[in-house]
């Protein structure tokens, strides 16, 4: 692979689409190698912005604009981080092989939408999965959970991030309020939410996979130790790294990741998500990109998923190696607020073996996820202990 220098007429560009907190960090990795990175976002300042080389506000969704900046910036690659994408696009741009889609076009279109994936894994792969249904209305959707999904059941839009428009369902008198969240909040309307029955799992980890090139040029698949994770209402919470579980069911698991990821090709790391109950393993969701709970291994691997994610990309080899025991827990923000004071820091980072990263984003909610705290330990459980400590001790306010 040869690598041009960032900012001269010979530089190799990437161009991210998407450019909140595993941008950000992604960013910083390709940057280490002297590329030249071009951050996209819908909104202007995201966190991203802060650390490309150039940035850009448009609306990613919209294809002409996205042909206007790729035709203008002419990156080697382009790296979706989002799931709201002009995906026809890519795939046109790919066909025209004037750049590389990570990891290619037909993953980010498999995976922006639950029917795409969901199809691929349970249908062409046969791979284990929860019981499911599409319903393009509610009377579909009722008609599926009374005639073999059943209570409880999980309504979720069919293109959605970050658990956005998602429901546990406990009985038919909450049904018509989920569908109408599910059809509300998902980054896009795709006419259809999927129901998924509930699998009585023991626990659900996300499995950071990743495709590389080895010296031969050839592709190999490697992993990272199990991630566990807990998730409020679809979005994570807290994550650790390693998981313990049965050296059958990580068997299991692995073989689950590398068929999903081999099906959808490419180069590049991949976060496959799935249930664990003792040996027997299910598969839930894949994202062709770094995953929100991956952000634990900023402190707890060699390489983290974001470098990993980088020298796959660029064609360079990779390691998966464990140095230590970590956890990670997020930092929600208590107000609605423009520009965020944080106080306290060196509280927090006086709990033994701490970091933070505060993202930088603009805007705050209720609940919007505006950093991370981090915590290493020889135990997962002091980790997790720690890293809790840590996140809870920073205050906010407008």
């Amino acid at each position: 692979m040869k690598l041009g220098t960032a900012l001269t007429p010979n530089a190799t560009k990437a161009l991210l689409l998407g450019s909140g907190e595993l941008g950000k960090e992604l960013v910083i990795s390709l940057q280490r190698f002297g590329v030249e990175v071009i951050a996209v976002d819908r909104y202007p300042n995201a966190p991203a912005h802060a650390v490309a080389h150039r940035s850009y506000v448009i609306d990613m969704t919209d294809g002409e604009a996205v042909k206007a900046l790729i035709a203008q910036e002419k990156p080697h690659f382009i790296i979706p981080e989002i799931e709201a994408l002009a995906t026809d696009t890519l795939a046109e741009i790919e066909e025209q092989g004037s750049c590389t889609i990570v990891p290619n076009a037909r993953a980010i279109q498999l995976t922006m939408n639950r029917e795409g994936i969901r199809t691929l894994a349970a249908q062409t792969l046969s791979l284990p999965t929860s019981n499911y249904a599409f319903a393009q209305s509610f009377e579909e959707l009722k008609t599926a959970v009374e005639n073999g999904i059943g209570y409880p059941c999980f309504i979720k839009p069919t293109m959605s991030s970050s658990g956005k428009g998602q429901s546990m369902v406990k009985s038919a008198a909450e049904l018509e309020t989920a569908w109408d969240y599910a059809k509300n909040s998902g980054r896009v309307d795709t006419g259809k939410v999927i129901v998924e029955g509930k699998i009585d799992f023991d626990f659900e980890i996300t499995l950071l996979t990743v495709r590389a090139l080895n010296a031969n040029g050839e592709v190999e698949t490697h992993f990272c130790e199990p991630i566990g994770h807990v998730q409020e209402n679809g979005d994570y919470r807290e994550s650790w790294q390693p998981q313990q579980m049965t050296q059958k069911a990580i068997a299991n698991s692995q073989d689950i990741a590398k068929k999903i990821t081999d099906a959808i090709g490419g180069l590049g790391l991949f976060g496959v998500e799935l249930f664990i109950r003792g040996d027997d393993v299910w598969f839930s969701e894949v994202s062709p990109r770094p995953h929100d709970t991956g952000m634990v291994t900023l402190l707890t691997q060699t390489q983290t998923e974001f470098d990993l994610h980088a020298r796959a990309i660029l064609g360079l080899p990779v390691n998966t190696t464990l140095k230590s025991a970590g956890a990670s827990a997020v930092i929600l923000s208590p107000i609605d607020a423009q520009g965020l004071n944080y106080q306290d820091l060196e509280k927090a980072l006086s709990v033994e073996n701490t970091d933070v990263r505060l993202f930088g984003k603009p805007e705050a909610f209720v609940n919007r996820r505006m950093g991370v705290a981090l915590a290493i330990a020889d135990s997962v459980e002091v980790a997790r202990e720690n890293a809790v400590k840590a996140a809870n001790a920073i205050s906010m306010s407008s």
